[in-house]
């Protein structure tokens, strides 16, 4: 709180109105009053804060008309203003909890056995990471580590559970040393991303950490051992990750992995329009659905995500049209296969993708997420159109996995290499320049000498400027990790073949002295360029100059390597910056209104127009008992 007894609060829109704010030294009575305006009508907010023995400070907030108070309305404004305050229990919106739900979430929390030792009730400790509690735990106080494994999808996962901590009043920190809690969310796709999320687990443990945990690893195999005892947010349950971490600080263990239901069909998952810290204020990532239709043999993350659960479009532009507003100026749209996407609802990606575009500013970009070769053919046609359009990337990630039937058959992909190279042949030949991204498994456990030839010959004959190489690795519980396995050895050396071919060739080197339009959105891993991408998302480096993020610059291509090229910005007025504003600070919660309080002692002499209030300031001060 500043010397001139003003002091900022971010509030957010949907959230309680029950406020935890801690001071160092709080009048024992204190009345904040304010004025805001929601739209056009004003309003008088008046907050009660009591003061408690730890030195902390419950304030309550209740709003009210502020033609109440002396300030005016306009009778255009009556009835808004009435709305806003007919009912106390306007103060509960309809995303809140509900008591029933509340009173059903507590089979999900574990409590802690606790005893008398010396006269003092501690918590039973049993297991590694159990803490012993002897001091209150007030929510929102705590400093939260989050680190985050794998896809675009669980990248966002982590985005909006941030914004939700931050926005409740949790510190977000890089710094897993201070923190309080660690949040670890997990990949479920190849054995090493799991290693390093069970040796994380570890660390905080050995370290005193609480530890939570989400994503794909705890919802598709629950009952792995070194999961246990832990709290873990489901896939489909991020936005109950401040119920989890709450208890998980009380000393309670909460195991949340329900889908969410539309009706009788799945949903895509958590509201779209929840509160989210972005990871690049300059990138907003979508998820446009949940889950698959494929039964992948190798395939363990659809343990985890489960059947197709789409978004409905509406949500996806609305979501897409506050981004922009915000600053953003490139959005990725992701899931599990995006081609997939309306099926369950009746529609499909191409509807969705033109509804974005209309909404998408000049010089933004939109890139469209992976999608599997059976559920993208029938909309080629529709879809090299929308590669086309100025503010799409002409970029697709299709996997083909093996070029051998045989293998594809065994690995149940539903089409065969045929089918794919349709897709190849007819997006090159309508979109000039696209790019193609594909994904090979090397070492699939019935992969023979010739079927591995034959993805070779399939890598030769397309050059695939993206190719990612992975070597199979058998997951728990999938029907290929009971097939035999091909040796070691045999698949190191086909994977170390197959990287060879990939190395041999240089995709950019033609591009040499192009004049090209990038759009800087990223830091380089080095930390020594910005990262700029094409019409074709290509990499192209520029140097590290502030004024180039986040604008459309016009480069001009001087040397190129195997995964990018390096641009000389040239022709500095035709630099656009494509943002409707500026983007949000780094760690900024998306869709955060400050507001300033101004604070009177409550010994003071009392306006008479507070005084039909005070009734309700006594009800106000029992809720704060719950």
């Amino acid at each position: 709180m500043g010397s001139d007894g003003y002091f900022t609060r971010e509030v957010y829109g949907n959230y309680p109105a029950l406020w935890r704010m801690k001071q160092t030294q709080p009048p024992r009575h204190r009345v904040i009053v304010y004025v805001t305006s929601e739209g056009k009508q004003p309003i008088v907010v008046l907050v009660r804060i009591d003061e408690t023995r730890s030195g902390n400070a419950w304030c309550l907030m209740m709003g009210f008309c502020a033609c109440n108070l002396g300030y005016g309305c306009t009778p255009q404004m009556t009835t808004s203003c009435i709305e806003i305050i007919e009912d106390i229990e306007d103060l509960i919106t309809s995303q809140d909890i509900t008591p029933k739900e509340r009173y059903s979430n507590k089979k999900s929390v574990t409590v802690r056995a606790r005893k008398k030792h010396n006269g003092l009730i501690i918590p039973k400790v049993d297991e590694p990471g159990d803490h012993i509690f002897l001091k209150s735990i007030i929510p929102g106080t705590q400093t939260i580590y989050l680190k985050t494994w794998g896809c675009a999808h669980n990248n966002s996962d982590s985005e909006y559970m941030a914004g939700q901590l931050a926005a409740y009043g949790y510190k977000l920190t890089d710094d897993k040393k201070i923190a309080d809690l660690w949040l670890l969310n997990s990949c479920t796709v190849k054995n090493p991303a799991e290693d390093h999320f069970r040796n994380e687990i570890e660390a905080g443990q050995k370290q005193g950490k609480l530890v939570v945990v989400a994503g794909c690893v705890p919802q598709g195999a629950p009952k792995t051992d070194f999961l246990r005892g832990l709290s873990v947010v489901g896939v489909q349950q991020i936005d109950r990750v401040v119920e989890v971490v709450e208890e998980t600080l009380k000393g309670h263990t909460v195991r949340l992995f329900g889908q969410k239901k539309d009706g009788r069909r799945k949903a895509g998952g958590a509201s779209l329009l929840l509160p989210k810290v972005r990871k690049n204020p300059l990138i907003e990532i979508i998820p446009i659905n949940t889950g698959c239709l494929n039964q992948c043999t190798y395939c363990k993350t659809k343990h985890a995500r489960g059947e197709l659960g789409s978004y409905p479009p509406d949500q996806i532009v609305q979501r897409a049209r506050q981004s922009f507003e915000e600053g953003v100026c490139e959005l990725w749209l992701t899931s599990e296969d995006t081609g997939t996407y309306g099926r369950d609802i009746g529609t499909n990606l191409p509807e969705l993708l033109w509804q974005l575009v209309e909404v998408i500013p000049d010089g933004c970009m939109m890139r469209v997420g992976m999608t599997n070769p059976p559920y993208i053919l029938e909309h080629l046609e529709e879809m090299a159109h929308i590669l086309s359009h100025p503010r799409v990337f002409s970029f697709l990630h299709v996997p083909v996995q093996s070029g051998s039937d045989a293998v594809l058959t065994d690995m149940k992909r539903e089409y065969n290499c045929s089918d794919f190279q349709r897709v190849v042949d007819f997006l090159t030949d309508r979109v000039p320049g696209v790019t193609i991204a594909t994904d090979i498994i090397c070492g699939f456990p019935t992969e023979t000498e010739e079927d591995f030839q034959e993805t070779l010959r399939l890598c030769h004959k397309n050059k695939f400027p993206s190719l990612f190489i992975n070597q199979f690795y058998p997951r728990p519980g999938t029907p290929a990790a009971r097939m035999p396995r091909i040796p070691t050895q045999e698949v190191k050396k086909r994977t170390k073949e197959l990287f060879e071919l990939f190395q041999s060739y240089l995709p950019y080197q033609y591009k040499v002295g192009e004049i090209q339009k990038v759009l800087v959105t990223e830091l380089s891993y080095d930390k020594k360029h910005y990262v700029g991408h094409n019409k074709f998302y290509e990499q192209v480096l520029v140097p590290l100059q502030a004024e180039l993020l986040g604008k459309m610059v016009t480069v001009q291509i001087t040397s190129s390597h195997k995964h990018c090229m390096m641009g000389e910005p040239v022709n500095e007025a035709l630099w656009v910056s494509p943002g409707l504003s500026s983007p949000l600070p780094p760690g900024q919660v998306s869709g955060a209104t400050n507001l300033r309080f101004k604070t009177q002692a409550m010994d003071s002499q009392v306006p008479f127009s507070l005084v039909p209030f005070t009734c309700i300031f006594v009800l106000l001060a029992v809720l704060a008992r719950f």
